[in-house]
């Protein structure tokens, strides 16, 4: 006799759950951006709650400094320097259980992320760049699409859903992104694993709520540190005048000027978008022959060093310029030794 699947039955005892919200997780569709330090917590979590598929999007690759803080990644992923999207499938693949997954080694913009959310019932944030949360934001206010906010640095974040029509947008709290330098970052004030952790749970459990049964849910921001064991909540209201919610304008999204390079948040390192049709990595390692140091692939990915710089280029001709937070200079190093 077949035994039935018991996998979710203690879960779906969670009277604000139930069988009729399981059934609905495992129907559902989430678009995660980013699977390092929150992102792998959260992908972690919600396939092991059993969500029906969840896309996960990363630019990025396994650095050994990364080990400390980000869950899905081991020893072996840093030193190839692995797709962080790679790794991170490799490791969730294991945990078993209903959810699919679909990986994308890109840099989430505003020309992708409608075919990126396509059909998602919600988007959650594991990224650390503004920007990114900033578009995130402009696209899910105009699309009516719910998303959840969520930061940390030091031993503290903060956690927000948005939903729009209902309460306030990214825009309604911080109307603008600060200055670069302008805030503490991982890289300046450092960063721990149970802050990662606390943080990307109660991002989860948002999204569980969301996907299973949003009835009643009052957007709130929501602050904690886990070294002085301190929380508070803030009802967030809907700002008039929000130029996103209220004014409905979109400039992360519609901005016809392409930013050309971004600064990554405490990182010391500016990725550049690159030019297209994308240089091929062989040909320019070969044309580096001399030139650069340190010279290596990690599957398709092309490493070196020049100068006082370490270069990362991906195959859509995307590149990472380590050792300088000035976008000028990084994009002097792209069209010098990748070309223009």
């Amino acid at each position: 006799m077949t035994q039935p699947d018991r996998r979710f039955e203690r879960q779906e005892r969670f009277a604000a759950l139930g069988a009729e919200g399981q059934a609905r997780l495992e129907e559902s569709r989430c678009l995660l951006v980013g699977c390092g330090a929150l992102g792998g917590v959260i992908a972690q979590e919600l396939t092991r709650a059993g969500v029906g598929t969840l896309v996960l999007v990363d630019r990025d690759i396994v650095e050994i400094t990364n080990l400390p803080r980000q869950v899905l990644f081991e020893d072996k992923h840093a030193t190839e320097g692995t797709l962080k999207v790679e790794a991170a499938l490799e490791t969730l693949s294991r945990i078993g259980g209903p959810t699919r997954f679909e990986t994308h080694a890109e840099h989430l913009d505003a020309e992708n992320i409608e075919d990126l959310a396509e059909g998602c019932d919600l988007i959650l944030d594991g990224t650390d760049n503004l920007g990114t949360r900033y578009l995130v934001n402009d696209y899910c206010v105009e699309a009516g699409l719910p998303w959840i906010y969520g930061g940390v640095v030091g031993s503290g974040g903060l956690v927000m859903p948005v939903l729009p029509g209902v309460g306030p947008c990214l825009r309604c709290v911080f109307p603008e992104p600060p200055p670069a330098g302008a805030l503490p970052t991982c890289e300046t004030a450092g960063v721990i694993l149970p802050a990662v952790a606390a943080i990307a749970s109660l991002q989860a459990g948002l999204a569980l709520r969301l996907l299973a049964s949003p009835e009643g849910l009052e957007p709130a921001l929501v602050e904690l540190d886990v070294w002085s064991a301190e929380t508070r909540r803030v009802r967030a209201k809907r700002r008039i005048g929000c130029p996103c919610c209220d004014e409905r304008e979109f400039p992360y999204l519609h901005d016809p000027q392409a930013r050309p390079a971004t600064i990554l948040c405490g990182r010391n390192t500016v990725q550049v978008r690159g030019r297209q049709p994308a240089p091929e990595p062989r040909a320019v390692a070969a044309a580096l022959e001399g030139i650069a140091r340190e010279i290596r692939f990690a599957g398709p990915i092309l490493r070196f060093d020049v100068e006082e710089f370490r270069v990362t280029l991906f195959e859509d001709g995307r590149a990472l310029i380590e050792g300088t937070d000035e976008i000028e200079r990084a994009l002097a190093v792209y069209d010098r030794y990748i070309g223009t």
